[in-house]
This record gives structure tokens, C-alpha cells and sequence, in this order.
């Protein structure tokens, strides 16, 4: 998790799911940052799992890089999982993810009269048990895996999207 908390790792990590591979000046240049900045950070995401070089491609100094393998549902962890020491990392994590989701919310409205059939939305109310909300939790995990593709495999006309599901008790507010 403190691997996702630094903001150039993500936008890194955005890039290569949303335009494929690139190598560290590629990136540094669409980023606006140094190569020697960007070099860190694409070993500490590598280090910790999230990208991965490309050796075919890569020669000499130029390596390229690639995401790893990953789920495309990112879980946080449980709190009664984390360390109390951990506990700030998962804050700061929270705390810049509702920023960036706050910004691509504030997006939707100009989206979805620009580009009707791919900035959908729907909102819902339900009085659900604690276990039927986890089985529907997971069910929509299911439908995003079943209808999602891998940018290398992805058919024509498949586009990148943003897709963000969250509930809150509704008798807390």
C-alpha cells in the first residue's frame, strides 16, 4: 500500500493500464517529470509487483515497461487487518483516491453529454442484510471480470473506463 501512496507512482501506473508500454523518458516526458524521478519510481513499482520490464523490447539503457498481471478489482484491506504502525499509509491512500475519484465525478456530467453510451450512471437504495450485501459485492465482482477485457487481448472498439462501486450505510447520516 505505501507503494500506491506517492501520486507519480500512480498517474505511472494510470498510464500503462490506459496507453500500454512505455520507457521511463516516455513517460517522464507525457508526465512532466525528470528521468531520473521517473527511473525510481518505475523500480519501486516493479520492487513491489506492479509493473514489470518488457525485455524483448527493451535494449541498452532504454528499458520498457508494462503492468504486471493484476486483478481488476482493488481491494483496500480490512481495518482490523492492518497494522495500527500501517494504519496512516492506508489513511493517506483513502484520503488521495477519494481525491481522484472526486475528480473524476466532477467529469461526469460534461461525459455523459458528450459521450452518452460510455459515461452511464445509476444509483441505487436497498435494505440489504450484511450477507447478501458481501454475496452482491461479489457478484458484481463477477460481471466486471466476465465483461472486461485486457488492453492486449481487448476487441475492436473496446475503450478504457473508470467503473467505481461503493456503499455506506444509509442510517448514519
Amino acid at each position: 500500500m505505501k507503494a500506491l501512496s506517492h501520486p507519480l507512482r500512480r498517474r505511472i501506473l494510470h498510464r500503462l493500464r490506459v496507453h500500454g508500454p512505455a520507457t521511463s523518458t516516455t513517460i517522464g516526458e507525457v508526465l512532466g517529470a525528470n528521468t531520473g524521478t521517473t527511473s525510481y519510481h518505475l523500480r519501486q513499482l516493479e520492487k513491489h509487483g506492479f509493473i514489470e520490464e518488457i525485455p524483448e523490447r527493451s535494449a541498452g539503457r532504454e528499458r520498457w515497461w508494462r503492468r504486471a498481471e493484476t486483478p481488476r478489482d482493488v481491494r483496500m484491506p480490512r481495518p482490523d487487518t492492518v497494522a495500527p504502525e500501517d494504519q496512516p499509509v492506508i489513511d493517506e491512500l483513502l484520503r488521495v483516491r477519494h481525491a481522484e475519484d472526486m475528480e473524476l465525478f466532477s467529469r461526469l456530467p460534461e461525459e455523459y453529454r458528450r459521450d452518452h453510451a460510455w459515461a452511464l450512471l445509476s444509483r441505487g437504495f436497498a435494505h440489504m442484510t450484511e450477507e447478501g450485501l458481501a454475496e452482491f459485492f461479489e457478484a458484481y465482482i463477477r460481471l466486471l471480470q466476465e465483461h472486461s477485457h485486457d488492453r492486449e487481448d481487448a476487441p475492436p472498439g473496446a475503450r478504457p473506463v473508470h467503473i467505481r462501486l461503493f456503499t455506506l450505510p444509509a442510517d448514519t447520516d
